[in-house]
């Protein structure tokens, strides 16, 4: 028996890798959740040519137009209703990033939208406003390969944003000796995490983003326990002190992920400690999930049954274990 879903895709082309999401939008009884059916990630690594070289070579372009060729195919297969598809910063800092875009509509058809850090920032705001408590403050931490995006909220709204192109990949290339343009934003970074958290209050951190997430499993703590700040440090002593080959076969971390969790981690780090927290909420969300619930709300009228009289959008439920 054949049971109808209308299925969403959200496609983030990040510096570091490319992950493709695509979920069914459930309804019972008047709430609506997105159920996943299909994830794949692939580590493309756009931010290794177009931070050392300020763009994406021939080679990888063919990569990319063939991978992006395999997710439209994907789609198709899924008979996706709608999609959306955003790249971040390396693609931004790209010369030829926007040309790889037009090639992707010409070609294949599809729309790549290059979409700028505060844009991200916004994305992510959608499902973050979920997680957040009335009258606490909080420091938003999300740290991609090639900029990290930071929100403040209080009592349940977003009241500063800033992002600085700082991310994992631009900190693996300066091998630990970051240059003086990445020094300068590193500061700026700095004075501007201190002056906006000793101004709103800062007491708690919500970290997004899939090292981060990484490093809350290797500390193995309770389900939705918040991950104090010393053990993250503990845990990036411990990565310094293990070489690839260790992190790889004793860890069992990505080669991707192996090299740029200590970088990310920390950034991590030293924004809690800029901002004075001591643990941080660590939600199995991210930007895929913030453009989800974008195409959930912009196409709602369509997707709620003819029994829903809701006036308002409601916020989706994210569930993001796979079938099966």
């Amino acid at each position: 028996m054949e049971y109808p879903l209308l299925k969403l895709a959200a496609i983030d082309i990040g510096s570091n890798a490319v992950r493709c999401q695509i979920s069914a939008v459930l309804e019972y009884e008047g709430a609506y959740r997105l159920k996943r059916v299909e994830y794949v990630r692939y580590p493309l690594r756009l931010g290794e040519d177009v931070f050392a070289t300020g763009h994406i070579s021939p080679e990888k372009e063919e990569k990319f137009v063939k991978f992006m060729h395999a997710l439209k195919l994907l789609m198709d297969v899924h008979d996706v209703a709608h999609y959306l598809i955003c790249s971040t910063s390396a693609m931004r800092s790209a010369d030829n990033g926007q040309a790889i875009a037009d090639r992707m509509q010409r070609e294949l058809g599809i729309k790549v939208q290059i979409i700028d850090g505060q844009a991200e920032a916004a994305y992510v705001n959608r499902v973050i406003m979920q997680l957040l408590e009335d009258k606490r403050h909080y420091l938003h931490i999300d740290v991609g390969g090639g900029s990290t995006e930071f929100n403040l909220y209080s009592d349940r709204k977003k009241i500063a944003s800033q992002s600085f192109e700082v991310g994992s990949i631009r900190r693996l290339q300066q091998n630990g000796q970051p240059g003086e343009a990445l020094q300068d934003t590193w500061q700026r970074m700095e004075q501007w995490v201190k002056d906006n958290s000793r101004r709103f209050h800062v007491t708690r951190a919500i970290g997004t983003g899939g090292n981060i997430n990484k490093i809350y499993s290797l500390a193995q703590l309770p389900a939705d326990q918040p991950l104090p700040r010393k053990r993250i440090s503990d845990i990036l002593t411990r990565l310094r002190g293990m070489s690839m080959d260790e992190r790889v076969n004793l860890l069992m971390l990505n080669p991707d992920r192996a090299d740029v969790i200590v970088p990310a981690g920390q950034i991590y780090l030293s924004a809690m400690e800029w901002s004075g927290a001591k643990d941080m909420l660590v939600p199995d969300i991210g930007l895929k999930d913030g453009m989800l619930q974008a195409l959930f709300e912009d196409h709602f009228e369509e997707i709620r049954p003819v029994t829903d009289h809701t006036l308002r959008v409601p916020y989706l439920t994210i569930q993001n274990d796979s079938e099966s």
